[in-house]
């Protein structure tokens, strides 16, 4: 799934490959998927094409590519693309085609879920997408000291590490999947409260948002996800399902992975005890 580093690659290599392209056709919805969502897909040709592609930037886990002068894509974290040269082989299966003048193709395919929304810029209505752009990337210098000690004073001080972090939106772009990291880097179990933290766990954790994040980014994704050209991120997860049942680097405990909020944590129990 997408998180804020793969959302921040994808849009790059979108500017960097198919800005001033020009849309020839448009196909949507071209295999049936129960948890594809669109908004008026029938309006997406219209839109489209016959338009050049401006930009594509992210916000949190989203992509936004900005077509023409007055309308956008955006494409949640449920997404994968990939763009295809010409001659290249279309994937069978796929929720969003759009293919150019000079022959390249762009397809986006659902994963589990995703949204693909196409609407004018003036019409932008999904809550998600604007809570993504209202709120402070973890990269940048708004997202301080001062922004970090607010969201933990606001909010329940008996919410695990996990929920904290990675739900509410709270961070744009942070989920279950970046999370691992990051919580292992600091030292701290996804399953200790708030209120339990040190002000060290704190401090921890503010600096490996922004540097476990920044290297993530920096190195093209984690390598549990693929990029625009169906290639692997450069980051090597040190907690993910490539590493499960390993030992851990620094104490040599053995990873484990257990079931929390409807998902999956990895965690060393050596590195990161719970705390009561």
């Amino acid at each position: 799934m997408i998180e804020f580093p793969e959302a921040q690659v994808l849009a790059r290599q979108l500017r960097e490959n198919i800005s001033r392209k020009e849309i020839k056709k448009v196909i949507v919805g071209h295999s049936p998927h129960k948890f594809a969502f669109f908004s008026e897909s029938e309006n997406y040709p219209a839109l489209l094409e016959g338009k050049k592609i401006k930009t594509a930037q992210a916000s949190g886990s989203w992509v936004q590519i900005i077509v023409g002068e007055d309308v956008s894509i955006f494409l949640s974290d449920g997404c994968r693309f990939l763009l295809h040269k010409p001659g290249g082989k279309i994937p069978e299966k796929h929720q969003l085609l759009l293919e150019f003048t000079d022959g390249y193709a762009l397809t986006v395919s659902v994963q589990m879920y995703g949204m693909i929304f196409c609407q004018k810029n003036t019409d932008i209505d999904n809550k998600y997408f604007l809570m993504s752009r209202e709120k402070p990337s973890p990269l940048s210098d708004e997202f301080h000291h001062r922004y970090w000690e607010k969201l933990l004073k606001e909010s329940r001080q008996t919410l695990s590490a996990k929920a904290f972090l990675a739900t509410e939106q709270r961070i744009p772009g942070l989920g279950n999947g970046v999370l691992q990291d990051i919580l292992y880097r600091a030292g701290v179990n996804p399953k200790t409260k708030i209120k339990s933290l040190s002000e060290r766990d704190k401090e921890n954790l503010f600096r490996e948002i922004k540097e476990t994040l920044g290297e993530m980014t920096e190195q093209g994704g984690r390598d549990t996800e693929k990029d625009l050209f169906g290639k692997k991120g450069g980051y090597r997860t040190l907690l993910s399902k490539n590493t499960v049942g390993s030992s851990c680097s620094k104490c040599g405990k053995i990873i484990e992975k257990k079931s929390y909020m409807g998902g999956s944590i990895y965690f060393c129990p050596g590195c990161q005890p719970e705390k009561a």
